[in-house]
């Protein structure tokens, strides 16, 4: 049975990632900090079956002593600060969590398990104003905020002890990708969940940033399957994993207030304080690679996924108004 170690594991990625895992006989190990504040709701389906071990990507002994506890043969370091417009007020923490911390995270593999296989979150968010569309695994890096700054230095240092150390490390590249286990700070749940409150009379009103901004946005439950398969190839690689499709977050509006029978215009009102320092325009991924080499595909399409959020957020708002 092989062992796994997912950091991040309470997060969107990590809970579809564990169930992913767990469906095909591993033995999963989720790194949780003490917190006062820890929500475990998205794995609470699931806690009988994973074993969760405390550490810090702030301690690197604490890492250590992980990597020694679990010596897993797979490593998924999901966890970072990952909500981009908390990255301005917060850049200083977001550099040592999204960046340093994936220092730490490789060292503590060097260290005590070399031989595990190491996976690193990256993101399109590194592309930030892009030099070309669409951004492959070559396109130049130039980050719009300290979280896509932070993300990109997690990159490098990953590649660098690939390179540096022998170890099996890769960068999968994730564009958007969204699901009912999404954070509501987040533009696409925010819209989902606005929608649901609005169609159950709860509130008339939502206030949002740029409507032109444009991403490709996939289902979580997809990418955690890329993650898997970067990690069982041959030889370590870093993968674009995208649908190669771009929306509009007023596209996303349109679909998200139609699924529910309302207009959007009636509701959606602009807040200009939403909109980022530094916007990152359109983000358009090319996931030629990860199709041909990991054999992947996303099953999921656009308006599927919109539709997916808007039924979950109005069963989950039906069931605590009955």
């Amino acid at each position: 049975m092989k062992k796994a170690l997912i950091t991040g594991i309470t997060g969107q990625d990590g809970s579809y990632l564990a169930d992913l895992l767990l469906s095909k006989g591993y033995e999963v190990h989720g790194m949780v900090r003490r917190s006062s504040t820890e929500t475990f709701e998205r794995i609470g389906h699931i806690k009988n079956d994973i074993q969760l071990v405390q550490a810090d990507l702030l301690d690197q002994l604490s890492l250590i002593k992980v990597m020694e506890a679990v010596q897993p043969d797979e490593i998924y370091n999901l966890a970072a600060m990952s909500f981009v417009p908390t990255s301005w007020s917060q850049p200083v923490l977001t550099g040592e969590f999204t960046a340093i911390g994936v220092t730490r995270m490789l060292e503590a593999v060097r260290q005590v398990c070399p031989t595990a296989r190491f996976y690193q979150a990256s993101s399109s968010e590194m592309f930030g104003k892009v030099k070309e569309i669409p951004q492959t695994e070559n396109t130049p890096f130039h980050p719009r905020s300290p979280y896509g700054v932070a993300k990109a230095y997690g990159h490098y240092i990953t590649v660098n002890y690939r390179e540096s150390y022998d170890l099996f490390a890769v960068s999968g590249i994730l564009f958007n990708h969204e699901s009912p286990r999404r954070g509501k700070e987040f533009v696409t749940r925010k819209i989902t969940d606005g929608v649901a409150q609005i169609k159950l009379g709860m509130k008339d009103k939502l206030m949002l940033g740029n409507l032109d901004a444009e991403r490709d946005w996939g289902f979580a439950g997809d990418y955690v399957e890329a993650m898997w398969r970067m990690l069982q190839q041959d030889t370590p690689d870093d993968f674009v994993v995208a649908t190669g499709q771009t929306h509009s977050v007023r596209r996303f509006c349109e679909l998200a207030f139609k699924r529910a029978g309302l207009h959007w215009e009636d509701h959606v009102r602009i807040d200009p304080d939403l909109v980022r320092p530094a916007e990152v325009d359109q983000l358009l991924g090319d996931p030629a690679k990860a199709k041909a080499v990991l054999g992947w595909a996303q099953q999921v399409d656009f308006e599927g996924l919109v539709n997916m959020m808007v039924d979950a957020d109005l069963e989950r708002y039906k069931n605590v108004k009955g």
